[in-house]
């Protein structure tokens, strides 16, 4: 690699000739992530609004989650699970996951629904009350 900039070839040479470029490479190198510990997360089910459950990292390997309350004829944004494999647990309300070139999956208490990756959908509230559900996605394995 070529370097241009006479100050930033002096800091390098610095950075190299004191040792401080070896501490900085040693430090990033042994960063790592902890490893998640077993939790209890309280739902509060009598919230109004969204919930985090699971956020990914340093709180699970690759699981998120949360509690989703979606108001009588709302319906949340579509989007792709991508490489990620998703499921709902509904608790209270109606309503349907719409997925795109897929027949509607029709939600209700004590279904669990669940969308495999690379799938585009959105979930809708059709009922007359909220639409309680919580959501788990985690990285699908290769």
């Amino acid at each position: 690699m070529r370097i241009h900039s006479p100050c930033i070839r002096m800091i390098l040479t610095l950075l190299f000739t004191t040792g401080v470029a070896t501490i900085i490479h040693s430090a990033i190198g042994q960063t790592k992530s902890p490893k998640p510990s077993p939790s209890v997360i309280e739902l509060n089910m009598n919230s109004t609004e969204y919930q985090e459950v699971l956020g990914g990292p340093p709180k699970s390997v690759s699981m998120e989650s949360g509690l989703v309350v979606l108001a009588p004829s709302k319906s949340g944004e579509k989007h792709s699970t991508k490489k990620y494999e998703e499921v709902l647990v509904i608790f209270s309300g109606t309503g349907e996951m719409r997925i795109t070139g897929r027949p509607t999956l029709n939600l209700k208490p004590n279904v669990v629904a669940y969308c495999p990756p690379m799938t585009e959908h959105y979930i809708a509230n059709t009922g007359p009350a909220p639409l309680r559900y919580l959501y788990v996605a985690a990285k699908a394995q290769p």
